[in-house]
């Protein structure tokens, strides 16, 4: 498995795909991103689901960690039974989120890497996208990253997406 942690827009998507296309065998890709968009549209709006502030916040409540946590076993459960596995993840809790991978991962192999963006860059990405809240990739570029551990980190302020894929690819046994 490799988890894909980065800020909003910080270029983990990009990065994924690139990794598919560059590893020898199938690899699946979830986001995190997926997982909100299989929520009911009341969750999204909502103190118990996930919320997105007008100034790029994002707010988690007790039932989206519920399915959060199914979420990740599942995913998990993929990977054990043999599936290559790339996460794209957004640890918003830092060191406490990768925790809870880290608590559902078990014994399971896993290449942890940090994706990091230049807030500035991030920004411009993010408008130009235009399918995010404005401010999320600028607060999001540091506080994903605080107290995780990582096997390897690569940034895409100037390095293009499969120049850092071929980099994490390096690194899978």
């Amino acid at each position: 498995m490799i988890v894909l942690n980065g800020g909003s827009s910080s270029g983990k998507s990009g990065i994924a795909r690139c990794l598919q296309a560059v590893l020898p065998d199938p690899w699946l890709t979830f986001g995190v991103d997926t997982l909100v968009e299989a929520m009911p549209a009341s969750m999204r709006a909502s103190d118990a689901g996930i919320e997105f502030a007008p100034d790029g916040e994002v707010i988690v409540g007790p039932e989206f960690r519920t399915l959060e946590t199914a979420w990740i076993e599942g995913v998990v459960t993929m990977a054990r039974a043999g599936a290559g596995v790339i996460v794209d993840e957004v640890f918003l809790g830092g060191a406490a989120s990768q925790q809870r991978w880290q608590k559902a991962l078990g014994g399971l192999p896993v290449l942890w890497v940090g994706v990091r963006c230049e807030s500035a860059v991030a920004a411009a990405r993010e408008i130009a996208r235009g399918d995010r809240v404005p401010g999320m990739a600028a607060a999001q570029a540091d506080v994903v990253h605080e107290g995780v551990t990582y096997d390897i980190e690569v940034d895409t302020t100037r390095s293009e997406s499969m120049e850092c894929a071929r980099i994490i690819a390096a690194h899978i046994g």
